[in-house]
């Protein structure tokens, strides 16, 4: 075998299958939530306002880059009139657009069922975390699995409205 064909078997191949598949999977979550937001905001959170005992918001952060609002549904747990979310992504590698978005810019919009309120978010401090994580999994133990998965510490994130 050539130098040439050795390389289409090369550790080359999965990082182009995982851009296609990243190619049609990443436009169709995209769809998804754009649909999740749009029912969330016509039914006042009424549709799509939980996922099993979850309830779910809308953050809308301003885009590090473009500038531009972007509205993620999430979940979400009350905590002294807070409200608390997990920059988790699935367990993915990488931090979620949202988290870094709020990063770079803590005003935020939060929609709870019909209310809109302007907040700010900022990182949950290391003790705020270890007091919340508990809750946080036994809302959604899926919240534990992600962590498993992925070697960076997930961050939990504090939204105050203003």
């Amino acid at each position: 075998m050539d130098r040439t064909s050795l390389q289409r078997f090369s550790i080359a191949s999965p990082p182009a299958a995982l851009q296609q598949r990243e190619f049609v999977v990443k436009p169709l979550m995209n769809v998804f939530i754009a649909l999740n937001v749009w029912l969330y905001r016509l039914s006042g959170g009424r549709v799509m306002g939980k996922m099993g005992a979850a309830p779910i918001l809308l953050l809308t952060t301003t885009g590090r880059k473009s500038g531009r609002s972007r509205t993620t549904p999430l979940l979400y747990l009350k905590d002294d009139g807070s409200l608390v979310l997990v920059a988790s992504l699935g367990g993915a590698p990488k931090h979620p657009a949202w988290f870094l978005n709020l990063e770079a810019d803590p005003g935020v919009t939060v929609q709870v069922g019909s209310q809109r309120s302007r907040a700010t978010a900022r990182r949950a401090s290391v003790e705020e975390k270890a007091r919340l994580w508990p809750r946080l999994v036994a809302m959604y133990p899926q919240y534990a699995d992600y962590q498993k998965r992925t070697t960076r510490e997930i961050p939990v994130v504090i939204v105050t409205r203003v």
